[in-house]
């Protein structure tokens, strides 16, 4: 089975996604699973692990009664307030749904990552980490060193990093991205996602080069079997339509990978880190 790991579905009049404006034009308006169906068969994907895009518990909600619509949707990955009393309660609500795979932790929006140091926030990763439960973590580059002291107070999380944590690629930067990473994934539940590079480029004159010294280190340090793709479509569309998403990765994998490589992707490591 062929999967897209990373992507979203959203309805702007239900009033939570507060980042969407119209100013992002290309993005201000609903995307939902017909749109990206045609993606999907040009390029063989079966199913897809939409991804939450609000910080509220309604809209995880809605993705999951989106997943009972559609069969290309595999799983969806909520989000929860970790900070929240109640945060047990919601995960275990949300995890009565079949199509409910995990979580997701915005640390990309918090203004101090320290926070995830916290003793609170640091006991609710570990009582996930003992449930083994998927999580997903989206992080920016410059917030990699907390990510890196929480894994040694977590452990055996069992997380996967979005968009490769969104290094500097406009500017050509790889440290301290590079020795950050390779830190994280000697971490062996840690998996990546070769997902969200086109938007860290610039967004109109980026070319496949850019991406390749990031996604080969990727490549190095993690392995062919915790390696995740995910298109991050829609919000992708700021930088490269689908077409191009696919071409910037596939362009930049080694020659000696086999067609089983590629497979693990493209699908199978994305079945297993999800428990699909």
């Amino acid at each position: 089975m062929r999967i897209d790991a990373h992507q979203h579905y959203w309805k702007l009049d239900r009033g939570d996604y507060g980042w969407l404006n119209p100013e992002l034009s290309v993005l201000y308006r609903d995307f939902l699973p017909d749109d990206l169906l045609s993606n999907l068969h040009r390029h063989n994907l079966d199913k897809t692990i939409v991804v939450q895009a609000a910080p509220t518990l309604e809209e995880t909600d809605y993705l999951l009664s989106l997943s009972e619509e559609s069969d290309t949707i595999a799983g969806v990955v909520g989000w929860l307030n970790l900070n929240d009393p109640d945060f047990q309660i919601h995960y275990k609500r949300f995890s009565q749904h079949p199509k409910y795979v995990g979580f997701r932790v915005m640390i990309q929006e918090m203004p101090d990552e320290s926070v995830v140091l916290e003793p609170q926030f640091v006991a609710a990763l570990r009582y996930f980490a003992d449930e083994d439960v998927p999580i997903d973590l989206l992080v920016v580059s410059h917030q990699l060193e907390a990510v890196v002291q929480l894994l040694e107070q977590v452990p055996g999380l069992r997380a996967v990093i979005d968009h490769i944590a969104k290094p500097l690629i406009a500017d050509g930067v790889i440290e301290p991205w590079k020795s950050q990473m390779a830190a994280i994934a000697k971490h062996p539940n840690i998996y990546c996602k070769l997902s969200g590079m086109v938007t860290e480029a610039n967004h109109a004159e980026w070319q496949s080069r850019n991406f390749n010294a990031y996604i080969q280190h990727i490549l190095d340090i993690f392995g062919t079997n915790r390696v995740i793709f995910g298109s991050d479509w829609p919000v992708c569309l700021l930088a490269a339509d689908y077409d191009e998403v696919i071409e910037v990765l596939i362009e930049a994998l080694p020659e000696t990978w086999s067609e089983s490589d590629k497979a693990r992707l493209f699908g199978l490591n994305a079945i297993e880190f999800y428990k699909l």
